[in-house]
């Protein structure tokens, strides 16, 4: 693993799905980390209009190779061992960082 990650970055990880007992290897968004826990908000291609707190993010953002759309959804937060993070694609334009701070706070 590239170091560990940090608040503002955008890893690929094993995401746990709403129950918990599976992962998912997704994109997802640093929040915060606490000892060998990060809170992350989950990354997906699909749009969902009627979900509060969706942001669209610019194309490229998650290191994709197909280059599809990708949407962070601030409405549903995970937690996400440390040791699941696997690859990191970088860190979000500040202006993003602010409004997902304000919407996952």
């Amino acid at each position: 693993m590239a170091g560990l990650p940090q608040p503002a970055e955008i890893w690929w990880a094993d995401v746990p799905y709403e129950d918990e007992a599976r992962t998912k290897d997704r994109p997802c968004l640093v929040l915060a980390v606490r000892g060998e826990r990060a809170t992350v908000a989950k990354i997906t291609t699909r749009f969902r209009h009627e979900r509060n707190g969706v942001i669209p993010l610019p194309p490229g953002s998650v290191g994709d190779a197909r280059g599809r759309a990708s949407f962070l959804e601030t409405d549903e937060l995970r937690e996400v061992p440390v040791w699941g993070f696997r690859r990191r694609v970088g860190v979000v334009d500040p202006a993003l960082w602010d409004r997902v701070r304000y919407l996952a706070g």
